[in-house]
This record gives C-alpha cells, sequence and structure tokens, in this order.
C-alpha cells in the first residue's frame, strides 16, 4: 500500500484486528483477515509468536495476497519478515527493537507500531518515531497474560500524552467499544471478538459501526 496520510491512518485505525491461531476455530489465517477487511476491518496484524521463521514467512506471504491492499498489513515483532513480504509495517513490542532503530531500517514509508502500558512508554515511543500506538491491556484478558490492566483511565492518559493516534486493546468487544473511543483512543485493537465470532465479516462490521458511532464532541 502507499504511503497514507496521518489522517487516513488515523481513520483506518478504527477497528485493528490480530490474528491468534489458538483463537481461530480452526480456520486460516489469511481467510480470516480477508474475512474481517470484508467488515471493514482497516489494520489487520499477523501475530504468532510461537511460529518458526518459515512458517510465519508463508503466512504473511498468504495474509498480504489475500489482502491485496484492502486493508493495512502489519507483521508483529518481526521487521525481517516484514520486509521480505512487503508488509505495510511492523507492531513492536517493549522487549523487541526501539522504534527509532526500526525506523532506520524501515525507512519512513513503512507504519510502526509500539505497544505501551504508561505515558512513560508512550512518550518514548512517539520520540522515537512511532507512528501509532497499542495501549494494553486496558480489560484484563488471556492473550495478554505478560500484562496487568491499565483500564479506562490509563487509556485515557495515554491518549492525552501523545499526538500519534492509540488504538486501545485487550479484552475489547461490542459491549465495551465505545468506552474505548470515549477514552480518547482512535480505535480498537481486537482478536476474539472478530477472530473467533462465527461470522468475522459481520462481527468487524458490527465492532466498526460502534465505533464509528462516536460520542458527541470527539473528532476522528
Amino acid at each position: 500500500m502507499k504511503e497514507i496520510s496521518k489522517d487516513k491512518l488515523k481513520e483506518l485505525l478504527s477497528l485493528y484486528v490480530v490474528t491468534d491461531e489458538k483463537l481461530s476455530l480452526g480456520r486460516p489465517d489469511q481467510v480470516l483477515a480477508g474475512l474481517a477487511a470484508a467488515g471493514g476491518a482497516g489494520v489487520i496484524q499477523l501475530r504468532a509468536k510461537q511460529a518458526s521463521t518459515h512458517i510465519l514467512y508463508e503466512k504473511a506471504l498468504a495474509i498480504k495476497k489475500e489482502l491485496a491492499e484492502k486493508a493495512l498489513f502489519i507483521v508483529n515483532d518481526r521487521l525481517d519478515v516484514a520486509l521480505a513480504v512487503g508488509a505495510d509495517g511492523v507492531h513492536l513490542g517493549q522487549d523487541d527493537l526501539p522504534a527509532v532503530v526500526a525506523r532506520r531500517i524501515l525507512g519512513t514509508e513503512k507504519i510502526i507500531g509500539v505497544s505501551v502500558g504508561n505515558v512513560e512508554e508512550a512518550l518514548r515511543a512517539e520520540a522515537d518515531g512511532a507512528d501509532y500506538l497499542g495501549a494494553s491491556a486496558v480489560f484484563a484478558t488471556p492473550t495478554k497474560t505478560d500484562a496487568g490492566a491499565i483500564g479506562l483511565n490509563g487509556l485515557e492518559s495515554i491518549c492525552r500524552a501523545v499526538s500519534i493516534p492509540v488504538v486501545g486493546i485487550g479484552g475489547i468487544n461490542k459491549s465495551n467499544a465505545m468506552q474505548i473511543i470515549a477514552a480518547g483512543a482512535a480505535g480498537v485493537a481486537v482478536v476474539s471478538a472478530v477472530i473467533s465470532a462465527p461470522d468475522v465479516a459481520l462481527a468487524a462490521a458490527e465492532l466498526l459501526a460502534i465505533v464509528k458511532e462516536r460520542p458527541a464532541g470527539l473528532k476522528l
């Protein structure tokens, strides 16, 4: 996908879907990615921490082909795989390469996201050149066992501290998605709420509709 504007990135971040093979009900990642994009997800992240490099590369190739620029494609952690398949960017954790180093490797045209859990991490990631932040975990969730919940107050503090867009992740579903937006986030990042749904495209569309109903006074 060609380089996009900050406003367009913010719009695409409204619904950010992360893969997880353990929650996919046996369906291939690329199929779920295509269905989520069809339902309106603007960003798809391949997250497969236990996969070998070869398997991750094959998964990434399949998703890239399936999406065909219908959504931004982000690879979790692995700059090498992101570059190898021509993904739109990479998402980094606190234990991965610093964003400033990733930026030197990727150049200005790729998107860099960083997971943060507090204001200090958020400010550092922004200063290092991140394009967006994933604030986690907002609510307790089995997919984020290494992070305590920051809650809505923690999310709001992060959103207020930085000028780049923030997506909330962790325990988000249709019942609480609007709270994430009300806290100042640009969008919601979800795993099971979409990829574990019987109808993935419908689940994505329903979540996106909720996110788009932004509370009065909130700008996109």
